[in-house]
Parts: C-alpha cells; structure tokens; sequence
C-alpha cells in the first residue's frame, strides 16, 4: 500500500473518530446513562476494507451502504454485505428468497 493511501486510510479514522466525538446523539444519551449513576466508557472498532479497482470498472459513489445502487432488487452490495458480516450483523432472508434459490 503507497504513502498516498495510508495517508487517506488515517485521515477517515481521524474523520470517524470526530465524528463520532462532536455527535449530539452519542452525548445526549452518554448524559442519560451519567445520569443514571454510570460512567461511560465507549470503545468503537473500525474496520476499513480496500479492494483494488480493475481498470476498466465505473467507481460507486462513496457514502452511505447501498448508496448509488439503481437494482431495487438487492438493496446491498456484496463489498455491503462483506462490512455488515465483519460487524456480526446478519440479515434475515427477504420473502421469497427461498423459493428464487431452488
């Protein structure tokens, strides 16, 4: 991996990490649990996954999972799925899914 990209791949930690410490959600509810007797401590793990482009292939528009997908039909990406199994989340099959796999 070249300077240039490890230089990018901290400045999202960095963007990640403010983003996270600046968000009025995270100190209301941080408040709440203050509140309650507790103190918090808040310990996030993020994962950042590259995958080299081909040459010849169009690049997805960054942003939310999902995002510039015009296929209704699969709501997520594989690279999306890839990232929500690293966060153990599993999605329940769609109806009908069952039936379109036989």
């Amino acid at each position: 991996m070249n300077k240039k990209v490890r230089t990018l791949i901290q400045k999202l930690g960095e963007a990640i990490h403010e983003s996270v410490s600046e968000s009025e959600d995270i100190a209301g509810v941080v408040g709440e649990i203050r509140e309650q007797g507790f103190d918090v401590m808040l310990m996030l793990e993020a994962t950042i996954g590259l995958n080299e482009l081909d040459e010849g292939k169009a690049v997805e528009p960054a942003g939310l999972l999902g995002a510039g997908k015009t296929d209704k039909t699969e709501p997520f990406s594989a690279s999306d799925m890839n990232f929500l199994r690293s966060l153990r989340i599993t999605l329940p099959p769609e109806p009908g899914a069952e039936a379109e796999a036989r």
